[in-house]
């Protein structure tokens, strides 16, 4: 009997054609959904017939409830090796392989870039006004030479930000609850001595933590209210992370000067969200891993842990 396969949230419908199904194609029938599911019902409704499903990151969560309403679900595919939203111990009741795929640093590493330069320039209120009839240079820029970064996190993604910080003649600064001086060291940036310290004195503060117990809220109204005026807010990581309605007061009021942000609570978006209307943010629909390279690479590795767990040899377990 063919097996079928559903790929969630191929907003670009690139799935089909950016990755080589071929050596799956005698087997499985694959149905990509361009549209996001915005409740479980809905979702099992749409999976009840579905033998393998490729999930991208962590925008739905597969609970013990979903699994129970999935009897045919046998083999899950995330892309990337850390997933926060799958019930681990419910996919193994149920009999449901789950696997992952590598990921690549690059994307976000760019976009956190691409974020903190579109604040800093004011590139889309200038671009904005330029093309529909608006003042000639309306905003002040903020300069990036011998401006401080703080990073929250020097892993593999804030490590290379704070090499970019660096080529642009940034004075860099780092901290995490386990970065030691010598881990600073060797990136080539100051060890700040504690959380606090950072965000008081930053010109851009970007976040690059992994999610956990002890990052979940990690900047709330207090740390906000440490922030400059003048200073940058930049999160590509988890919006968890950063409690939400303090930065929406914060922008409101002006207490900090912006902020770029790509991860949300609520993904996507709803159409009310008062993230969609705030002043002072730059804000993108998560395109932190939305890149051809990534996707071929998530959807590349879908098919060959598709291939393995046929063959009785799954690759790349989660859980």
């Amino acid at each position: 009997m063919r097996l079928r396969c559903a790929v969630l949230d191929d907003f670009q419908q690139i799935a089909a054609s950016i990755a080589d199904w071929s050596p799956v194609e005698d087997r499985v029938d694959v149905v990509s959904f361009t549209e996001h599911f915005v409740d479980e019902d809905a979702l099992a409704e749409a999976l009840a017939e579905v033998d393998i499903v490729v999930t991208l990151r962590e925008r739905v969560p597969f609970p013990a409830s979903l699994f129970a309403r999935l009897p045919r679900l046998k083999l899950l595919i995330a892309s990337g090796m850390r997933n926060s939203v799958i019930d681990y111990a419910a996919a193994e009741a149920h009999g449901v392989t789950v696997c992952g795929t590598q990921s690549s640093s690059t994307p976000p590493v760019e976009l956190t870039w691409a974020l903190l330069l579109g604040l800093a320039r004011g590139i889309v209120e200038e671009s904005n006004a330029l093309r529909h009839g608006g003042p000639w240079q309306s905003t002040v820029g903020a300069d990036l030479h011998g401006r401080r970064l703080g990073l929250l996190g020097l892993g593999k993604i804030g490590s290379r930000v704070a090499q970019v910080g660096l080529a642009f003649g940034m004075e860099v600064v780092a901290w995490s609850q386990n970065l030691t001086k010598e881990r600073a060291e060797e990136v080539g940036v100051e060890l700040a001595p504690s959380k606090d310290e950072l965000l008081a004195g930053s010109d851009f503060v970007s976040v690059h933590l992994a999610l956990g117990d002890r990052t979940r809220g990690l900047i709330g109204p207090r740390e906000l209210a440490l922030m400059k005026p003048g200073a940058y807010l930049i999160n590509t990581s988890r919006a968890a992370m950063v409690d939400q309605d303090a930065l929406l007061g914060a922008l409101h009021e002006g207490r900090i000067a912006g902020a770029g942000i790509d991860v949300f609570d609520v993904e996507p978006l709803p159409a009310d969200h008062p993230m969609r209307t705030a002043p002072r943010l730059l804000a993108t629909p998560h395109l932190g891993y939305v890149s051809r390279a990534n996707y071929a690479t998530y959807y590349g590795q879908a098919v060959e842990d598709i291939q393995a767990y046929l063959a009785g040899k799954p690759v790349r377990r989660l859980g």
